[in-house]
């Protein structure tokens, strides 16, 4: 089986923000594959919509022999489980104000150098570029 990387962007703004992440990336370790880089936790506001809570973010490099279309269906489940409520299609289309505040989101940002264009699933993460709270710990370990 081949491996692959694949960046994931986490972030979380209800409850304990630290903990889920914590708790994401365990389960990420567990079932998508090995952890082999976390950046540092960064506060920042929210993106795309009004809300009072912060959101703590993070970047991980994830080492994987899942496609990106089961990465996501693993990814969406461990959202799930953490308290997750129905995730948006992100295809950097949707009206940003149907943003939410989430116990935990994970984001598939690059998977190798592969490009994907599906109407559910987008690599690399068509908003990224626009978002300090995912480049800067993304800058910080790749």
């Amino acid at each position: 089986m081949t491996n692959h990387q694949v960046y994931l962007g986490l972030g979380s703004n209800l409850g304990d923000r630290e903990e889920n992440i914590r708790k994401a990336i365990s389960l990420i370790d567990e079932r998508v594959g090995k952890v082999l880089r976390q950046s540092s936790l960064v506060e920042t506001e929210p993106w795309g919509f009004e809300s009072s809570n912060r959101f703590l973010n993070a970047v991980i490099l994830c080492e994987t022999t899942l496609t990106p279309r089961q990465v996501l269906k693993a990814t969406q489940k461990i959202e799930r489980e953490l308290g997750r409520k129905k995730k948006l299609i992100a295809n950097g289309q949707q009206p940003r104000a149907n943003y939410k505040d989430r116990p935990i989101d994970i984001d598939i940002l690059l998977y190798d150098d592969l490009t994907v264009d599906e109407p559910d699933l987008k690599i690399p993460h068509p908003l990224m570029h626009e978002r300090d709270f995912v480049m800067i710990p993304l800058n910080e370990i790749r």
